[in-house]
């Protein structure tokens, strides 16, 4: 099984043998502890629990607490689902790091974007705005019309507009493995992942080979 929880560092840069400059995201990935293995024939489908970064007891729930003590597993912070097909090569209690990943593997990211707050249609949505000239005084930066007039006489759901901007799941999708450093349990990813530095990611494997 390849998919770990990290934590995203930042960004730097590495040139590769041709002197190729590559932007890469540093992600502290692991070690992860197998917590739970699902099975079709209980569960219903096939799936690794891991869990990552230790916590205080008193943070965590007595459910989730007697979780874990079932398998003396100290007390987890993050805990995500990974789907599995085929084979499963882990059992519960194993404890996962880097070395899951080779160099030239394709992975995908999964975190929560940055929040930028309420924003308007330009910087939301790429709107143009209004013209720059001939009159105009207020009109720069607005969305301009959303609907047409008596009918339907108002805007359709959906539509797009100023709103809250950010703070979604996203995927980046297909990213390449640049660096893998199991002293320092570092993944190095080439481009740019979602959320800001410390923000909690899952690495698997790619779906779109």
């Amino acid at each position: 099984m390849k998919g770990l929880i990290g934590k995203k560092l930042g960004m730097t840069q590495v040139f590769d043998e041709a002197g190729a400059l590559k932007p890469l995201t540093l992600i502290e990935a692991g070690p992860c502890y197998v917590t739970q293995v699902k099975h079709p024939e209980k569960e219903g489908y096939q799936a690794v629990q891991l869990g990552f970064g230790e916590s205080k007891p008193r943070r965590l729930s007595g459910g989730e607490l007697g979780h874990l003590k079932k398998l003396d597993l100290q007390p987890l912070r993050h805990v995500r689902e990974f789907r599995v097909k085929g084979d499963l090569d882990v059992k519960e209690g194993d404890r996962l790091t880097v070395e899951v990943f080779v160099l030239g593997d394709r992975v995908d990211v999964v975190s929560v974007s940055k929040g930028k707050g309420f924003q308007g249609g330009m910087k939301r949505h790429g709107f143009r705005g209004g013209p720059k000239t001939h009159g105009q005084s207020d009109r720069q930066r607005a969305p301009g019309s959303r609907s047409s007039t008596t009918t339907p006489g108002r805007v359709y759901k959906g539509s797009r507009g100023p709103g809250h901007m950010g703070s979604e799941r996203v995927t980046s999708q297909n990213l390449r493995v640049e660096l893998v450093d199991p002293e320092r349990n570092l993944l190095g990813v080439n481009g740019s992942v979602p959320g800001p530095k410390g923000a909690v990611v899952v690495v698997k494997q790619a779906r779109k080979q």
